[in-house]
């Protein structure tokens, strides 16, 4: 399985961020309700975090040395696909809360209470939080290449040369 990339997280974020912007205007402009998540929805991410954190570090721990004890490849498989979920997860929410965020600043010096802009930026960095540990989380469900896997290209074109007469040429361009 590949690693997430942290580059397809950023697009994933600025793309959200231009919807949640656009939401937050148009729902501003029609007298609608802003649509940011609640801040106990922090307290939900942290528990996610958490058990993602946990599970993450039986993997490590397995994966270092601790060996012991055969590490379930059921649980292994979901704490990565958890990591990945996690970060997926996080950078929507990232994007999507700096979008409001965006479009609270505008109106910063018209309104007295702060609290949306606030709680948008507080759930931005929830989402932060998120990306950051799906992404070590992800890194501790890796495994080390075997000895003999990990060759380099000149290997590779030895292989492919003929090893006598009679067989097809290889030509190395």
């Amino acid at each position: 399985m590949k690693l997430t990339s942290p580059l397809v997280l950023l697009v994933i974020s600025v793309a959200v961020a231009i919807l949640g912007w656009l939401a937050a205007l148009l729902t501003t402009r029609y007298g609608l309700n802003t649509p940011v998540l609640p801040l106990n929805g922090l307290i939900t991410m942290g528990v996610i975090m958490v058990l993602t954190v946990v599970l993450g570090i039986r993997v490590l721990r397995w994966r270092n040395g601790n060996k012991k004890k055969m590490l379930n490849p059921i649980l292994a498989a979901w704490t990565l696909v958890l990591a990945q979920a996690c970060a997926y997860t996080g950078s929507v929410l990232l994007g999507w809360h700096a979008g409001i965020f965006v479009d609270q600043l505008r109106l910063w010096n018209l309104r007295s209470d702060q609290t949306l802009a606030w709680q948008a930026l507080a759930m931005a960095g929830g989402g932060l939080a998120m990306i950051g540990v799906g992404l070590m989380v992800e890194r501790f469900c890796r495994i080390p290449p075997e000895e003999g896997e990990g060759e380099s290209a000149l290997g590779l074109q030895d292989k492919r040369k003929p090893k006598s007469e009679g067989e097809y040429a290889y030509r190395g361009d």
